[in-house]
């Protein structure tokens, strides 16, 4: 689920929120195994991701990278809609 490209990760995730203004809200799911009971536990991150053109909307697939950070909570910035959510 996660590549390097030029040493910054890139994740793929959903849109939960768009609401403000050039920043939307993507979670990434993943599953990891219990360290005792050895069975798949599911974990999901949100990260808040820099949109230039407010283009996403929420139910969209998207790939986002790792970047400098721009404010107190965005450090990565969106590189490409790869499913859009029928309205």
């Amino acid at each position: 689920m996660t590549e390097r490209m030029n040493r910054r990760k890139v994740m793929t995730g959903t849109v939960v929120s768009n609401k403000m203004d050039k920043t939307c809200v993507v979670q990434v799911a993943g599953h990891s195994k219990h360290a005792k009971y050895h069975k798949l536990v599911k974990r999901a991150q949100k990260y808040k991701v820099h949109d230039e053109k407010n283009e996403t909307q929420e139910g969209n697939i998207v790939e986002i990278m790792e970047t400098r950070p721009l404010s107190k909570d965005k450090r990565w910035a969106l590189r490409k809609i790869l499913k859009k959510e029928v309205e």
